[in-house]
């Protein structure tokens, strides 16, 4: 096989004029620069429009130089003024390549006449093959002669194009041999896929390979098959089987709540349980309804006020009942602007430029009691509703529907027993498994995570051990998932060209800025995308030469990420292990797919998380995810990194700065007194935190063949020691910072506040005084983490990261979703994860109702 160097003809519409010999001059390069034919297509975003050439050139093939094998490109230009006089070894060997080329000429003419005689339609085009990159030689012009991208201009002569810019005046373009359709010309070659060569493009062009991130691919969904996973009727039926077992419990807790809220209705009308009439409530399948008081979703049967339509859950009217409703008053979160400087260790702004505020309730308590009978009046107006209606039960779903399903379920569970179908697994020892160290805990077994190769995790034995972890609540990291794709890129900038490309002028306009959050004040900036993305891979820093740490989260910020990047969405559905599992779309264990088209369902996902990063931890604006707990489960795939190193003297700037932290610090109290020292180390890379890697196993390459570090440092806690690290974060609170760097003086939830992050010194401090510890690993390109529902964790980046996430909801981790649910419940009403996103009742109830429906069809057939 041969490389083609496509030869186009540029007419400027008049007659050519022959440049004289002696004016002639030749440019000899190894290397064709960008700029010397103009930026590629998509130089100037949003508009991504084609600049016509008014410049007369002529291209010549790409052939191989005679001093190691390397490739040369010769091409020839017309006198100008801008040309340089050549060297005369320069022009002897010019004029040695002009006799080899005029040899060659006189054998393509004597082809292309002798070809273009048995077809005189074929378009006119000339493409050589003399020395081919690949190492074949002496191939004739008509074997190498490839069909290619072209239009027509209106002087009839075939002008090509290339497939990624669609521009016909590139003066070299590289045809594909596998489509002889499409071709690429060299300016987007090197711009947008550098990890291609020439060679490699024209054996495979990016289109064939399913990675071509052209315009027009980009926005196109189903050009790659997401689902990877075959499951048989046999695995689906145990799988069915599975899942009406676990949710099975749940619904029944669930039809317990609604009839004990039908026998106090029944007492208050004064007749039997199965006489009461309960009416239908006035919403729609596709409206969403929440408690007022709670913010809970609510599923079926409520309590709802016929004048203000106020509603309350089930929950909530047994709290009132009981006497120990849940008061969620709003909470004032200010902190103080204290000045740039107050953030690097200087005397806070005069007292005239800010005013002090601290958190504290906004509204006092009102008082809501049920009536002596049972019955509950509308809430105060101080409360949000009209106080003077009694609340009325009624329900949403078809009458008795939950009992229905728990009976149905029941006789399944009677007929094929509660059998878990991971337990055969049971005998599996980590000596065969694949694990990894993540942690140095005495007297306990899970030190070591289950860490499998993505090729693994297609065998059944893979699966079962996923699922046996899974349900102990461990996290799981997942290697080389995007071996399994098609190759893709994942460089912002072509996340961003695909975005602008993909709105209407308006909103393409405003994706010049984007809204970052800047790392050391935790506040939002509005920057130039160009500025972002050029800190990304580069680095930026504040006028102290503080690095400047800005993030992205929960990119593209509006739609689905699916209607504005469907392309990389089905290549990270595409990369995405256990499938069964993560599968946003057709999950079989996923039990969000479960829920209906006719109603709302949740935003799970994906969305790209794009930020900065360094090494070295800085104390104070390091780029981090704090300290959190997500509602439902969730898969993390690293998709790209940038590494951005700190230069010498930007690194004394930062040990001097740590320094004035140190200080402003024990002004502060900050520091215990028996901590307060002169000597006191700097942190740094996390190199030396974990020596001890663990066995070698598929994806964790051999000590010393790559870097130490990977991109992405995660620290992952258990769910059982989740109340002593909340005891730790309230006992401490007042040595961390958070927003502009002011100290933290309200704490309502340590986790759920997302206010703190546990540097290494206070990991250490938590261990020596609490005994625990989290799993602690580093994560690597193309590696995907699983978080467990419940695990509270954080991440610090290591480098500049692009990830994508995307949440599932998994039968095992059911529990947790219920707990983090009534936690959220309680939450004051202006916090941040309060409302009830997930929706997890509704889920379980849908969930039942399609497995129930699957597993009757599969056993009738």
């Amino acid at each position: 096989m041969a490389l083609v160097m496509v030869k186009q003809e540029l007419s400027l519409g008049g007659p050519q004029r022959t440049p004289r010999n002696l004016k002639r001059k030749i440019q000899y390069r190894r290397k064709e620069k960008t700029g010397d034919d103009g930026d590629p297509d998509y130089g100037d975003f949003p508009s991504g429009k084609p600049k016509s050439s008014a410049k007369k050139s002529k291209v010549s093939p790409e052939i191989q130089s005679s001093q190691g094998r390397r490739h040369s490109v010769f091409h020839m230009e017309t006198d100008t003024e801008d040309n340089l006089a050549m060297s005369e070894s320069e022009q002897s060997e010019a004029m040695a390549l002009m006799k080899i080329r005029s040899r060659r000429r006189k054998t393509e003419t004597s082809s292309r006449d002798s070809v273009n005689s048995m077809n005189p339609s074929s378009p006119s085009f000339t493409s050589t093959s003399a020395d081919s990159v690949l190492g074949s030689e002496g191939n004739s012009s008509s074997s190498s002669r490839k069909r290619v991208a072209m239009t027509k201009k209106g002087n009839g002569k075939a002008k090509l194009r290339c497939h990624q810019c669609m521009r016909g005046d590139r003066r070299i373009v590289v045809p594909c041999t596998k489509c002889k359709s499409k071709l690429y010309c060299i300016q987007c070659i090197k711009q947008w896929y550098p990890n291609m060569s020439e060679v490699g493009v024209a054996e495979m062009c990016p289109f064939c390979r399913q990675n071509c991130n052209c315009n027009q691919c980009l926005h196109s969904s189903g050009m790659v098959e997401t689902s990877k996973t075959d499951i048989s009727g046999s695995e689906k039926f145990r799988h069915l089987l599975y899942l009406i077992n676990t949710l099975f419990p749940y619904l029944k807790q669930i039809n317990e709540e609604q009839i004990q809220e039908i026998e106090v209705e029944a007492n208050i009308q004064g007749i039997p349980s199965s006489g009461i009439t309960i009416p239908v409530s006035s919403c729609s399948s596709d409206e969403r309804v929440y408690c007022n008081h709670c913010a809970t979703s609510i599923v079926d049967l409520h309590r709802s006020c016929p004048k203000c339509c106020y509603e309350l859950c089930l929950s909530c009217c047994r709290e009132i009942r009981q006497g120990n409703l849940v008061r969620c008053t709003a909470v004032d979160f200010q902190y103080v602007d204290r000045g740039f400087g107050y953030m690097h260790g200087e005397d806070p702004l005069p007292e005239s430029y800010y005013k002090e505020t601290v958190g504290h309730d906004s509204k006092s308590l009102t008082e809501w009691n049920a009536n002596r009978d049972g019955t509950i009046t509308c809430a105060p107006k101080e409360m949000g509703g009209c106080g003077g209606c009694l609340l009325q039960l009624k329900h949403i779903l078809p009458e008795d529907r939950i009992l229905d399903l728990k009976e149905r379920a029941e006789q399944v569970r009677m007929k094929f027993g509660p059998e878990q179908v991971f337990s055969k697994q049971n005998c599996s020892t980590y000596v065969s498994e694949m694990v990894k160290r993540a942690s140095s805990r005495e007297r306990t077994d899970d030190n070591y995570l289950y860490c499998p190769a993505a090729n693994d995790t297609f065998r059944e034995e893979e699966f079962l051990n996923f699922q046996r972890h899974w349900a102990k609540g461990e996290p799981v990291i997942v290697c080389n998932v995007l071996e399994q794709t098609a190759g893709l890129s994942w460089e912002p900038m072509v996340m961003w060209r695909a975005l602008c490309e993909n709105m209407d002028s308006k909103t393409s306009s405003n994706m010049s800025e984007v809204k970052a959050q800047e790392c050391l004040s935790s506040c939002e900036v509005e920057i130039n995308t160009r500025r972002f993305f050029k800190g990304y891979t580069e680095g930026r820093s504040y006028d102290n030469q503080w690095p400047e740490m800005l993030k992205l989260k929960d990119w593209p910020p509006s739609d689905k990420f699916e209607n504005l990047l469907p392309r990389h969405c089905d290549e990270f559905i595409t990369a995405l292990p256990f499938q069964e599992y993560t599968d946003p779309r057709a999950g079989f264990l996923n039990l969000a797919v479960k829920l209906p088209n006719t109603i709302l369902k949740p935003d799970l996902g994906p969305k790209t998380y794009i930020a900065y990063g360094i090494a070295e931890e800085l104390g104070r604006g390091d780029s981090v995810t704090k300290l959190h707990c997500d509602m439902s489960d969730a898969v993390n795939i690293l998709t790209h990194t940038a590494k951005v190193v700190l230069d010498d003297n930007q690194r004394l700037a930062v040990q001097t700065l740590k320094k004035k932290h140190r200080a402003q610090d024990e002004r502060e109290n900050l520091i215990p007194p028996c901590q307060k020292t002169d000597d006191f180390p700097i942190p740094g890379t996390t190199e030396d935190e974990n020596d001890e890697e663990g066995p070698f196993f598929p994806g964790f390459p051999p000590p010393g063949k790559t870097e130490k570090t990977g991109s992405a440092l995660w620290d992952i806690f258990r769910r059982e020691d989740v109340p002593k690290l909340q005891d730790y974060l309230r006992k401490h609170a007042k040595e961390f910072r958070h927003v502009f760097c002011s100290p933290i003086n309200k704490v309502v939830h340590p986790i759920h506040d997302q206010s703190f992050y546990l540097t290494l010194e206070h990991k250490k401090k938590l261990k020596e005084e609490y005994g625990i510890e989290p799993w602690t690993f580093e994560q690597r390109i193309g590696e995907a983490v699983f978080i467990p529902a419940g695990c509270p964790h954080q991440v610090r980046n290591l480098k500049s990261c692009t990830k994508v996430a995307v949440d599932f909801v998994s039968p095992e981790n059911i529990h947790e979703c219920i707990r983090l649910t009534e936690e959220f419940r309680q939450l004051p009403k202006n916090h941040r994860v309060r409302e009830d996103k997930l929706e997890i009742k509704k889920m379980i109830v849908h969930a039942v109702a399609q497995s129930l429906k699957d597993f009757y069809l599969l056993a009738s057939s």
